[in-house]
């Protein structure tokens, strides 16, 4: 029988309603009433540091979610934390980065739809992490949420209303959950050697900047006192717009001569960057020395970057720290 810690942080999947709306109000006690089967198959305890919509979690709730389980490691054979469903990607990007190297399972799940409803997905997802954080094969952080497992760096929600509401992006799912069943796509947990290691800095002067048609570069002057980096969401597979005089050039040079870092990333979902292709991206890759962010989310690019520069802001410890393979967040960088 496995020993599963449950954190709740509030979410749809814990939200009752209100004349202003769902609003986070089930106790992490009650979620359990609701899927008494997990009895067959593991002991749960529960621990609830918060309860808010997931809207309002940020960096500091991520390293109190780190501290929770590093605090609770030895005791547990795995741990569940139910989460909202708006910000949960960034939540299990960050915890890949923050809790590396664990053979025990990190599941976070959450629903589109309150647990106490007679119709939902929260039961089954629920029940479904449950049964993944007691698996034997089940290591490091994943979302369970629809009838999938997926790695946490590689989930992004695409669904604001539907049950799938999440894929894994550029990269299979680690498993499928059905009927009482689990199915393992990626079954490499023989590959996790060592002790598993716990962080816990992050630097939160991060800045993801989409671009937009006209957008010119003096919108980065603006924003150089507040950030130590930017991460800028591209078109296409990479590059920066030139208007005439008017240009992203001369900002990008204030950055990088000032030691910041400057990411670029794509606002296509699938497939990633790859800045050589064109002129517009290769030009200011070589005269810049640019990072980009090539097939990850933009979900783990952001929170690699506070991860790593929670670490240091000396570049070329910055930039290995940022190459080296997390839970599978990265396989097309070109270095």
């Amino acid at each position: 029988m496995k020993k599963v810690l449950l954190i709740a942080t509030g979410g749809t999947i814990a939200s009752g309603y209100t004349k202003e709306g769902l609003v986070p109000k089930i106790a992490a006690e009650d979620l359990l009433q609701y899927v008494r089967d997990y009895t067959a198959f593991c002991r749960v305890d529960i621990l609830q540091p918060f309860c808010l919509d997931s809207t309002n979690i940020y960096a500091e709730h991520w390293l109190k979610l780190t501290q929770l389980i590093e605090e609770n490691y030895e005791l547990y054979d795995g741990f569940v934390i139910c989460h909202g469903t708006d910000t949960m990607a960034f939540t299990a990007a960050a915890l890949s980065y923050l809790v590396q190297n664990s053979q025990k399972p990190i599941v976070i799940t959450g629903s589109q739809k309150p647990i106490n409803l007679p119709v939902t997905d929260a039961r089954t997802n629920l029940l479904d992490s449950l049964r993944f954080a007691s698996d034997e094969r089940a290591h490091g952080v994943n979302i369970v949420f629809g009838g999938n497992a997926i790695a946490g760096t590689r989930a992004k929600k695409e669904r604001s209303k539907s049950y799938n509401a999440f894929s894994s992006i550029n990269y299979p799912n680690v498993a499928a959950l059905c009927d009482g069943r689990t199915v393992f796509y990626i079954d490499d947990k023989d590959k996790v050697t060592g002790r598993v290691t716990f962080y816990h800095e992050l630097n939160e002067k991060v800045l993801l900047l989409k671009l937009m048609p006209g957008m010119d570069g003096t919108v980065l002057n603006r924003l150089f006192p507040h950030y130590d980096a930017v991460v800028i969401e591209a078109f296409g597979v990479g590059g920066l717009p030139e208007y005439g005089e008017v240009s992203f050039y001369a900002e990008i040079r204030r950055w990088t001569d000032a030691g910041k870092i400057v990411m670029m990333a794509t606002q296509v979902t699938h497939e990633g960057s790859d800045m050589e292709v064109y002129r517009v991206g290769r030009v200011i890759k070589e005269n810049f020395h640019l990072m980009e962010a090539y097939d990850m989310t933009l979900e783990a690019t952001v929170t690699k970057v506070m991860w790593a520069l929670g670490q240091t802001k000396e570049q070329e410890q910055f930039r290995r720290l940022f190459y080296k393979t997390v839970n599978h967040d990265l396989l097309l960088a070109v270095l």
